[in-house]
């Protein structure tokens, strides 16, 4: 039986963490991994192992600033925001996605 994969192409979850932040004033990883999910109606799940490494390079790029803070749930975790150099990479991010969209597009008309 086939494995279930939900593989993220390499780059897009910078995108969608972006995106999330961008439409958000501050998250924890928790919380950003809860609205990808529920707004990709579970399409999109996206692991622990892949979500805090790419957080921490988003943050050393200055695309993100953190700072410890307490949930909702009153439990201490680093919240995330978007920093004007991350809102000019989220526009180089979806122009990106928008080519390679039309791109595979193409592809799958022409064949």
């Amino acid at each position: 039986m086939p494995r279930h994969r939900n593989d993220i192409l390499q780059g897009t979850l910078a995108l969608l963490v972006l995106k999330t932040l961008a439409s958000h004033r501050r998250m924890h990883g928790y919380a950003i991994t809860s609205h990808l999910q529920r707004v990709s109606d579970d399409l999109l799940r996206v692991e622990e192992g892949s979500l805090y490494p790419a957080l921490h390079r988003m943050e050393q790029q200055g695309w993100l600033c953190s700072e410890w803070g307490v949930t909702d749930t009153n439990r201490e975790a680093r919240f995330y925001s978007i920093t004007g150099r991350g809102r000019r990479q989220l526009a180089l991010e979806e122009e990106s996605w928008a080519k390679l969209t039309a791109g595979v597009g193409r592809v799958l008309r022409y064949a």
